[in-house]
């Protein structure tokens, strides 16, 4: 009698899908990205990807997802951290954002550029997410800087992480450190903070 072969999925298809797509999508655009160019980045038939995701939406809102939840993941990590000020707490969160849009510029491209291409309710509820990574940054700022009201320190943290951001839109003709060095310096700035040695 012969043995009935069982096929086990990929676990490494998945994320290969969503880093074709965000590569095509960061250097064409989501609009002139097809599944077939997709697949074909990726080294799998378009069958394949619709086995884990039923459109191109699909794929871009579980990038969206992964990027945000990394980030909030990532910032969960800092603010648990024990024995460190909100001064420190604050800057490392910073450092996190510099690595991000410099260490994975092209992904970082996408979330920014291709917000708008979201289906409406994955959008509002992204926005959500984004805002409570936000709001943790404001909290801080706060306890550092208390002559501030929220909306002050509100404003001040958008600016400090749209210095960073603003590293995407142009190319800045840096190596990647002096980038990462100038982009911590700036955003502290703004916070008016100062930058440990350390970082």
């Amino acid at each position: 009698m012969a043995r009935e072969t069982v096929r086990t999925r990929d676990p490494e298809r998945k994320p290969r899908i969503m880093t074709a797509a965000a590569e095509l999508i960061g250097r064409n655009g989501f609009h002139a990205v097809s599944m077939t160019d997709i697949g074909a980045e990726s080294g799998i038939t378009g069958s394949g990807i619709y086995r884990h995701f039923e459109s191109k939406s699909a794929i871009l809102v579980a990038l969206f997802d992964d990027i945000i939840d990394s980030l909030i993941a990532e910032q969960k990590v800092v603010l648990e951290g024990e024995g460190r000020n909100e001064a420190d707490l604050l800057e490392q969160l910073v450092a996190d954002q510099v690595s991000f849009a410099v260490g994975k510029r092209a992904l970082a491209q996408v979330y920014y550029n291709e917000i708008q291409n979201l289906p409406e309710e994955d959008r509002g509820r992204l926005r959500r997410k984004q805002r409570l990574y936000v709001e943790e940054w404001v909290h801080l700022q706060r306890e550092i800087r208390p002559e501030l009201d929220d909306a002050q320190a509100r404003a001040l943290v958008h600016a400090a992480i749209g210095t960073i951001q603003s590293s995407l839109f142009h190319n800045v003709g840096l190596e990647e450190e002096r980038t990462r060095s100038l982009l911590m310096r700036s955003a502290m700035a703004i916070l008016r903070l100062d930058l440990a040695e350390a970082v």
